[in-house]
């Protein structure tokens, strides 16, 4: 699917240089929100035929520094769909079990069955982010996961999943602003961890993972796609887009009935 936000394979990635700035693609936001209720409408009728049709199958990633939106993007893109046929699965930190297979072993689990919509909020790529940047396994375990997780997808993909993945940019200023109004308002309040705060200091060190880590995993099967994050709006949009362009071109129909239903009358 075709995108101004699609990496290609072996393109340099440097965050820095791709602005997070919604408005710099979209000036009407009116406009903006009107469009996506429509492709969401869409979406949620393509849906109905991938999970009817039972032939063929969408995963989404999305990856995010903290505040970056992904429970929200999540939540709004997909209101009204059939929950039978989407899944979300949010990852965090592995178990004891987890830990004693293979490292995508535990994502292996829920990538999506025929017909389905499997959302990765967050996924196999923390193994190769905060992994990396706390230090948590050498750097020789961590460096071979992005061949690894290429072969995986690749797997998928040979299997007639699609894979789209996202990466809601934010600028360091957006998340600022974002976990300040987590401290501000009440209702907010539950959603803030001290933790973030530390997190954030590691700024840079994310940007460089995030970066390496976008160049490394961008392939013809699965790219990435860089969604300018700071305005909501145009990242519901933008993704909304890219969702709805894959599903017509997968083109999935209704089946049709087993045996000629003309002249059955219920009684």
């Amino acid at each position: 699917m075709d995108s101004p936000h699609k990496l290609e394979p072996g393109q340099e990635v440097n965050l820095a240089e791709i602005s997070a700035d919604g408005k710099k693609y979209h000036d009407n936001r009116d406009l903006a929100e009107k469009e996506f209720k429509t492709l969401r409408k869409e979406f949620r009728d393509l849906q109905a035929r991938l999970y009817a049709e039972d032939k063929q199958q969408l995963l989404l990633v999305f990856q995010a520094m903290d505040a970056g939106g992904k429970d929200g993007t999540i939540r709004v893109i997909t209101q009204g769909v059939n929950p039978q046929g989407v899944r979300v699965t949010s990852f965090k930190a592995p178990s004891k079990i987890e830990l004693a297979h293979d490292f995508l072993w535990r994502i292996h689990l829920h990538t999506p069955a025929r017909g389905m919509i499997s959302i990765f909020n967050r996924s196999h790529y923390e193994d190769v982010l905060v992994v990396r940047v706390d230090n948590l396994v050498p750097e020789s375990v961590w460096r071979p996961r992005y061949e690894h997780i290429n072969n995986f997808e690749k797997l998928l993909v040979d299997s007639k999943t699609t894979i789209l993945k996202f990466y809601l940019h934010i600028d360091k200023d957006e998340q600022r602003e974002r976990f300040q109004e987590r401290v501000d308002i009440q209702e907010k309040n539950w959603k803030f961890s001290f933790e973030d705060l530390e997190k954030r200091k590691q700024w840079d060190d994310y940007m460089a993972a995030y970066e390496e880590m976008l160049e490394k995993t961008t392939t013809s099967y699965a790219p990435w796609y860089v969604i300018p994050a700071n305005q909501n709006w145009y990242r519901n949009l933008a993704i909304e887009r890219i969702i709805v362009g894959t599903l017509n071109e997968l083109n999935p129909q209704y089946p049709s009935p087993e045996r000629d239903l003309n002249g059955v009358i219920v009684e």
